[in-house]
């Protein structure tokens, strides 16, 4: 269990970063795999999905563990995980990559929303997704299913090392989502990430605009000629930064 805790100013740096310049700064390390696979906001917000894991795993469902009783249950994992997913972060859910039957619906999700939490992943689907596409909280899904989770689905472990989307997810580390999808970045490695990233966004800035106004690419990114790199001290030196 991690015992890192995501400071206000690493939350508001990443709440402006994208997942590419995350992508390329945990490649340079080493880390190639850190997106989760095929999913894709519910409902995009404008805005980042930042926050430390608490997940929730699911297994096959087997037809003698899963009728409908199960939700009477007030153990019922699925259920605890909607209450006990801390304020400030966001619920992720090893949902086997199967979007056939819903990891949730819309009033689990917005129990979730009122407690505070910052977002929820799954890489299977959500019921009543309109409605969780409303709720100012982000979410990040496959795609739409009506079926309860019980027809595929048992929810099983509530905040161990899972799998999403084919990115290994362990509590604490820390999510960032923006339109595009969502990144795992490792809980040691989120305050090294976001500074260094913070820099990234603001060269690419830079150069779009170098790019709009007409400059070619070869040696502009990455900034490989000596212009390229006076021109960016110049552009940060004039914008104050």
């Amino acid at each position: 269990m991690s015992t890192y805790i995501l400071s206000d100013e690493t939350r508001a740096k990443l709440s402006k970063i994208s997942t590419a310049s995350v992508a390329s700064a945990l490649y340079k390390r080493g880390l190639r795999n850190q997106f989760i696979q095929g999913v894709s906001p519910v409902r995009w917000k404008g805005r980042n999905m930042v926050g430390q894991a608490f997940t929730l795993r699911y297994i096959p469902a087997r037809e003698d563990r899963n009728p409908m009783e199960v939700f009477r249950n007030p153990e019922h994992p699925q259920r605890v995980a909607m209450e006990t997913c801390p304020p400030g972060h966001v619920l992720v859910m090893d949902s086997r990559k199967d979007p056939r039957a819903a990891s949730a619906g819309s009033i689990l999700i917005t129990r979730l929303a009122r407690r505070g939490c910052a977002g929820v992943v799954t890489d299977g689907g959500f019921r009543d997704a309109e409605g969780i596409g409303q709720l100012d909280m982000p979410a990040y899904h496959q795609r739409p299913s009506a079926p309860t989770n019980l027809t595929l689905h048992e929810a099983l472990d509530i905040n161990v090392p899972i799998a999403c989307g084919d990115a290994a997810v362990f509590p604490g580390d820390v999510l960032v989502g923006d339109g595009d999808g969502v990144m795992v970045i490792p809980a040691h490695l989120a305050d090294e990430i976001a500074n260094e990233c913070a820099g990234m966004e603001q060269f690419e800035v830079f150069v779009l605009e170098q790019v709009e106004a007409g400059a070619p690419i070869i040696g502009l990114y990455p900034p490989t000629s000596e212009k390229a790199q006076t021109d960016y001290a110049r552009w940060r030196k004039e914008r104050g930064l």
